[in-house]
């Protein structure tokens, strides 16, 4: 699912805290962070902030039930 545009990370932080499987940020180069590791979710959020605009984001879930909570966040 394609995400762009969060203004409440903590928010979208919280949520992922939550999924029960995998959540993936894809990069732009095809790289996959953990977006459960609290340190992958550090570099996320340095990403977000580096340039004038927020970037679309690539999120893959693993678990339908997680996707479902992080629909919230989808580029409408």
């Amino acid at each position: 699912m394609k995400v762009h545009g969060i203004t409440d990370i903590e928010a979208f932080f919280a949520v992922v805290d939550q999924c029960k499987g995998k959540v993936e940020l894809v990069t732009l180069e095809g790289d996959r962070l953990n977006l459960r590791s609290k340190l992958c979710q550090y570099v996320s959020v340095a990403k977000l902030f580096s340039g004038d605009e927020t970037p679309e984001m690539e999120i893959v879930t693993y678990e339908a039930e997680d996707e479902k909570m992080l629909r919230k966040f989808l580029v409408s």
